[in-house]
C-alpha cells in the first residue's frame, strides 16, 4: 500500500477519494499484570470482524457532516462511546491511490482509566458489537488493550502483539502515536520492532 503523508485541510479538497476516521482512546493506569509488571498506560485498539486489529472508527461521509461528526457517529455505533472527538484531537492523516482512493484520519484522546473502563463495559452493548451487520463496512468484534510492556523472554507483549495481522495502516498508527505521545520508552518500543523484524527474517 503506497501511503503518504498529507495535511487534513488538503484531503478534504480531494475529488474521488472516500475518506475513513479511527481514533486511539487511552489513558494513564498505575494497574499492574500479576501485580509486578506496570501496565503504564491503557491503550485501545478493536478486533475486527475479518481477525485483523484495528483502531475503532470507519468511512465518513463528508456531504453529511464532518470529519469528526462522522468518527464520533462511528465510535458510538462500534463501542457505544458517547465521548465527543474534536479537530483539537487530530494526529495525522494519509493518501493512498490502491488498492482504492482513501484518505485515512487519525486521532487520539486521553481519558482518565475510570473513563476508558466505561467505554470498556459500554462496548459490548453497542450497536455493531460482535456483528457482521448488513452493510460492508461492519466491524466491531470486541475491545482490546495494547500490552506496552515486554516479558522476560523478550517476545510476549508488545513484540508479538506488534506481530499480529493488523488493518491498513493501523500498526504505523500505533508505534507513531505510542512515540509521539510518549507512551512507551523508545528503547523498549525500537526493541519490541527490532524483534517483530527479526523474527519475520528467520
Amino acid at each position: 500500500m503506497n501511503c503518504r503523508p498529507i495535511s487534513k485541510h488538503e484531503s478534504i479538497t480531494l475529488q474521488g477519494f472516500k475518506h475513513a476516521c479511527h481514533a486511539m482512546l487511552y489513558a494513564r493506569s498505575e494497574e499492574k499484570l500479576f501485580r509486578r509488571i506496570p501496565v503504564r498506560y491503557a491503550v485501545l485498539m478493536q478486533m475486527r470482524f475479518d481477525g485483523r486489529i484495528g483502531f475503532p472508527g470507519g468511512f465518513v461521509d463528508l456531504q453529511d457532516c464532518s470529519l469528526e461528526d462522522g468518527l464520533n457517529r462511528e465510535l458510538y455505533e462500534e463501542v457505544g462511546c458517547t465521548l465527543r472527538l474534536s479537530d483539537a484531537d487530530h494526529m495525522c492523516s494519509h493518501v493512498t491511490d490502491t488498492p482504492q482512493k482513501l484518505v485515512t484520519h487519525f486521532y487520539t484522546k486521553e481519558l482518565s482509566l475510570a473513563e476508558l473502563h466505561q467505554v470498556e463495559a459500554g462496548a459490548v452493548s453497542a450497536k455493531e458489537h460482535g456483528l457482521e451487520v448488513m452493510h460492508k463496512y461492519a466491524i466491531a468484534m470486541g475491545l482490546i488493550r495494547v500490552p506496552l510492556f515486554t516479558l522476560r523472554d523478550g517476545v510476549g507483549g508488545l513484540p508479538a502483539f506488534f506481530a499480529t495481522n493488523f488493518i491498513g495502516n493501523a500498526r504505523d498508527e500505533l508505534v507513531d502515536a505510542l512515540r509521539h505521545l510518549r507512551l512507551i520508552n523508545e528503547e523498549r518500543l525500537a526493541s519490541a520492532l527490532k524483534s517483530v523484524t527479526n523474527r519475520n527474517e528467520w
